[in-house]
């Protein structure tokens, strides 16, 4: 196996990790692409996260990339990457889905935690999942905070954490909930949904006491450690069926490493 990996984004650990280790810029898509053929690489998983707001940062594209970004209409998630892997298609490489190995971190519909949504969580649920469908089928984020059914924050390009922490600050104390859902269609290559330790801390500290996320389609880094802290901070996650249950797109964000098999 070899891993092609982002100095912007990949921790250095992948060092000790990894056999065989390429290390790229973010803008050097004709460079990954070389070293992929060098490896007799044929299949590929994009695995970790780019930000998205790396789309606006200073980093300095290559001749592929700049002309696959000249030429796409929307510079979106879906837009962006999807056309990366259409590129490595045509160069041979197949993404597979990114959670094939990692099913274990994937949770099926029901309550993950000790406790169940409250009444008063349940109703904030219900009303920030039709928010956050929407939001998610125009691909601009994909988490939003309600409290007392009102929508306090919705997720830009400054991703989730930075997202509850803003509602925090807005709500003023109250109580908060988190729904963070896929999109319509959800291609499980690339950008799915996922939850780690950082955003249960955020939960805590903003006073969010729920989370729901889409099952089958979000991944739970650590979930073992994840469910414990959540039941030690009295946060109730409940993992939702998603819009369009077996119907998962490979039709069309982030990464910070490519794990590729021959």
């Amino acid at each position: 196996m070899a891993v092609i990996a982002l100095r912007e984004e990949a921790s250095a650990d992948l060092e000790k990790a990894a056999r065989r280790l390429h290390w790229v810029s973010l803008g050097e898509l004709s460079k990954a692409i070389d070293l992929l053929h060098q490896e007799g690489v044929t299949q590929a998983v994009m695995a970790g996260q780019v930000k998205h707001n790396k789309i606006f940062s200073s980093i300095r594209p290559d001749w592929r990339l700049a002309k696959l970004l000249f030429s796409l209409p929307k510079k979106n998630t879906d837009a962006l990457i999807g056309a990366v892997a259409r590129v490595l298609e045509e160069e041979g490489i197949h993404l597979v889905d990114s959670t094939a190995f990692l099913k274990p971190l994937v949770p099926e519909p029901g309550v993950l935690t000790r406790r169940a949504p409250n009444e008063r969580e349940a109703a904030d649920i219900a009303y920030g999942v039709g928010v956050a469908r929407h939001l998610a089928a125009m691909d601009i984020g994909q988490t939003v905070v309600i409290a007392e059914r009102a929508c306090v924050a919705v997720e830009a390009m400054e991703g989730t954490d930075e997202t509850i922490a803003r509602a925090a600050r807005i709500a003023g104390g109250k109580p908060l909930v988190v729904v963070k859902v896929s999109k319509p269609g959800q291609d499980m290559r690339f950008d799915v949904p996922v939850v780690g330790l950082p955003t249960i801390e955020q939960m805590k500290a903003a006073q969010a006491t729920a989370l729901a996320i889409d099952a089958n389609r979000t991944l739970l880094f650590d979930r073992v450690r994840l469910i414990e802290l959540a039941d030690a901070a009295g946060i109730a996650i409940q993992a939702e069926p998603p819009q369009g249950a077996g119907e998962l797109g490979v039709s069309s964000p982030g990464i910070s490493e490519m794990g590729a098999a021959r």
